[in-house]
């Protein structure tokens, strides 16, 4: 490719933001915790296995009628506010830094339900509404490991 000569309108992800293919069948609402599934998807936090969180849903991303890869979804990574499980699930201040684990696309759990979750996040603070989760995928894999 030869140097420019003229402006250029240069793509960029915006820092603390990443994008990644849909799996098919999958709506993704804004605000939703997002895990990446084993193929590298995009799928909504569930009790699965497989998965890893990697951050949170910036836009609302329907491929419900599409296949793996007919959307983009873009999610941001940082520190985010979802609910708490509760009994012996429940997370508390004493499981800051621990690792949590994905019950749906709203909640986390402290537990990985007898190997039925997975790693979502790290725990960064709880309070009296749920529990603040630090959604990125490199620390996360690598705190599960």
């Amino acid at each position: 490719m030869a140097a420019l000569t003229t402006d250029r309108n240069t793509a960029q992800i915006m820092p603390g933001h990443s994008a990644g293919d849909v799996a098919a069948g999958v709506t993704l609402y804004q605000g939703a915790l997002v895990m990446r599934d084993a193929a590298g998807d995009l799928v909504a936090g569930q009790t699965a296995t497989g998965l890893v969180g990697v951050g949170c849903a910036v836009r609302r991303a329907d491929n419900s009628a599409g296949a793996a890869g007919d959307l983009v979804a873009e999610y941001a990574q940082g520190v985010f506010h979802y609910a708490n499980s509760s009994g012996a699930d429940e997370i508390t201040k004493a499981n800051i830094g621990d690792v949590c684990f994905a019950v749906d696309d709203q909640t986390v759990a402290l537990t990985n339900g007898t190997n039925t979750r997975s790693p979502a996040g790290t725990i960064h603070a709880v309070d009296s509404n749920g529990v603040w989760v630090r959604l990125d995928e490199a620390l996360t894999a690598a705190a599960a490991a």
